[in-house]
């Protein structure tokens, strides 16, 4: 298709089905799907968002929340690539804390409570106002193949759609079926109605095809809560931000959340609803998340625990619905509010709806490339819990890179693929196309073994130069993040050159009960100490002051300068692995290599290797099951 041609110059007026033709077509609007549909038409390509509901774009099915650990610098990471999440949160955030804050800088997470409806709005005024972007409300039926070829879709409105490309990010609606108690509803989420048919076709083109399950908490109406009796959370005195974009401000007049507790009584009440229990009586058959379970699952796990914690979080600033953060569940809606009336504060309470399970189809992420392209049929994308993710953050950055990469492959250029030591999203990749999974899978920091490089306040300096250079990211922030480097690398200089006396920090050093100065030292020495930071150095250093002043120094780049002093040891020791084990990335392995012909492989090796088909030696020395000593043995067959 010519995309400066009419995209509806193509209707055919003389059926009764309706054919437009598109670059690529985005299935789904939820988190995965608004960010693949933005980064396509951004980068040029004609795209059609095919969503079921106009009205809830990018929908918080879950908590109204963005961020957290790991979570927080993903969505960083989308900001830098020229995401969009990161400044929608921000201009929708009703408070904001960083996590973790007493711990490394590789631990520092922002995490952000939403104002659930502002943040779905913002969502739509930013795609309706996207060039090259056009929506349809409709649902996908079939997808059109020709020779292992994606050539478009059908909808259930009989609408034939044409396009080099489709992404499918269809979140929990493929075969959906909800829970609550033994009563059953069919549906992709509360009020929604399920996706059929792409399921059972895709199964027929041979994709292993499984079944996940996910789980929310009811919705307290507010107006019944005794908030005096309960213990408020309050976000940062100095709120930041997700977004690089300084046109953005933090957010003001924060909303508290709240934290209460289950206690014995509490969970009495819930184990009498045990047996109705579609978890425990063998009626959701689904995989479910280990580290999100629901109520039921920490009364079985931790049996001995008298009570659980739980946060009561608000879903807006223009509502009296409260999300209850802990307390997801499939217990009968009876037994759900009797146990709910049991919590102090909660005694007269009443709920908007009940929490539900919901079982839903999903696609072993290991049928696919890192691209998120399908190895089975040709310039088609899996994106988000189609691929047994869990959360907006994942969803969001897997739609990023499948949106960049459908354009990139049908404009015959590289592909769009992050490395482990370069981003959390190439770690996040990495582990689904290589390793797959086992339940619903959510990142972690302990997932990223380069973490002290990728660190939430870096984001920009690594990622948005290739964002600029693919066409993901305009040249603003390209030069807002060379700026901040250059003022980084300055500062450093500045610091590393420039000696101070016992009589210029030593006041200082006292103050923070760290030993005095005996004779002149750089201040780079200085800065290594526990304790001591540029801000407050230069409180009592008139030279350090001066310096930032008159350069302008904004308080993120100061604090990445203090961030590369204080870790530089265990950085360039993290950058000398990566640059290691790149070697390994180095050496390819092609496509239609039968591995069953080595027989010095272990039999489990050959099984793994056959199945997942690793593109590198690198990505075949992180697959479950394949040993150091098979690795030898592909070295030396390859030669290295």
């Amino acid at each position: 298709m010519d995309g400066k041609n009419n995209r509806f110059d193509d209707l055919n007026r003389g059926n009764d089905k309706m054919k437009f033709k598109y670059d690529i077509i985005v299935v789904g609007a939820g988190h995965a799907g608004c960010e693949a549909a933005a980064a396509a038409a951004r980068m040029g390509s004609q795209t059609l968002l095919i969503t079921m509901d106009m009205t809830k774009f990018a929908n918080m099915s879950c908590n109204p929340a963005v961020g957290g650990v790991a979570k927080g610098q993903i969505v960083r990471e989308i900001d830098a690539l020229g995401g969009r999440m990161a400044e929608i949160t921000d201009r929708s955030t009703i408070q904001f804390r960083m996590l973790n804050r007493s711990k490394g800088a590789a631990m520092w997470s922002p995490r952000a409570q939403c104002d659930k409806q502002q943040f779905s709005l913002l969502w739509r005024q930013e795609l309706e106002n996207t060039e090259n972007l056009s929506i349809w409300q409709d649902s996908a039926v079939q997808l059109l193949i020709e020779n292992q070829e994606v050539k478009g879709l059908q909808t259930a409105l009989g609408v034939e759609f044409r396009s080099q490309a489709v992404i499918l990010t269809n979140g929990t609606f493929l075969n959906g079926l909800m829970h609550v108690g033994r009563a059953q509803a069919a549906g992709g989420r509360a009020g929604d109605p399920p996706s059929y048919g792409l399921s059972e076709q895709l199964r027929d083109l041979g994709f292993e095809v499984g079944r996940m399950k996910t789980g929310t908490p009811a919705r307290i109406d507010g107006r019944t809560v005794d908030f005096s009796v309960i213990e408020p959370q309050y976000g940062d005195e100095q709120p930041e931000k997700f977004s690089y974009n300084p046109d953005i401000k933090p957010v003001e007049n924060q909303l508290p959340c709240y934290l209460v507790y289950t206690s014995l009584p509490v969970h009495d009440t819930l184990r009498r609803g045990f047996a109705d229990s579609p978890l425990f009586n063998g009626t959701i058959r689904g995989i479910g998340p280990r580290y999100c379970p629901s109520i039921e699952d920490k009364l079985r796990t931790f049996a001995d625990k008298d009570q659980h914690q739980l946060f009561l979080e608000p879903e807006g600033r223009d509502t009296n619905e409260y999300y209850l953060n802990g307390f997801s569940s499939s217990l009968p809606w009876q037994v759900q509010v009797e146990a709910l009336q049991q919590i102090k504060g909660f005694e007269n309470i009443r709920i908007f709806r009940p929490g539900y399970a919901i079982e839903y189809d999903y696609f072993p992420p290991t049928q696919l490339y890192h691209t998120l392209e399908t190895k089975l049929v040709q310039n088609l994308y899996f994106v988000g819990q189609i691929n047994g993710t869990t959360g907006y953050e994942e969803a969001g950055a897997q739609g990023l890179i499948a949106g960049a990469n459908a354009h990139l492959k049908i404009t015959d250029r590289p592909p769009l693929v992050l490395r482990r030591d370069q981003a959390y999203i190439g770690v996040l990749i990495d582990d689904l196309v290589t390793k797959g999974v086992d339940e619903p899978y959510r990142m972690f920091t302990s997932r990223a073994e380069y973490r002290i490089l990728l660190r939430q306040d870096n984001a920009d300096l690594r990622l948005t130069p290739l964002a600029y250079r693919m066409g993901l990211a305009s040249e603003k922030p390209y030069r807002k993040a060379l700026e901040k480097q250059e003022k980084i690398d300055t500062l450093l200089s500045f610091i590393e050159k420039t000696s101070i006396s016992p009589e210029e920090i030593n006041p200082y050093l006292e103050k923070i009960e760290s030993p005095p100065l005996s004779q002149k030292r750089k201040l780079i020495d200085i800065m290594l100490r526990n304790g001591v930071t540029i801000k407050g150095a230069a409180v009592y250093f008139p030279a350090l002051s001066v310096f930032l002043e008159s350069r302008n120094y904004t308080p993120d780049q100061i604090e990445g300068a203090e961030i590369r002093i204080k870790y530089s040891g265990y950085i360039e020791r993290e950058k000398q692995i990566a640059e290691k084990l790149q070697r390994l990335e180095n050496i390819r392995i092609h496509p239609e290599f039968d591995f069953n012909t080595i027989s010095s492989l272990s039999i489990e090796s050959r099984q793994k290797l056959t199945r997942i088909r690793p593109e590198t030696i690198g990505q075949a020395s992180r697959i479950p099951g394949v040993s150091p000593a098979d690795i030898n043995v592909l070295l030396v067959y390859f030669g290295r």
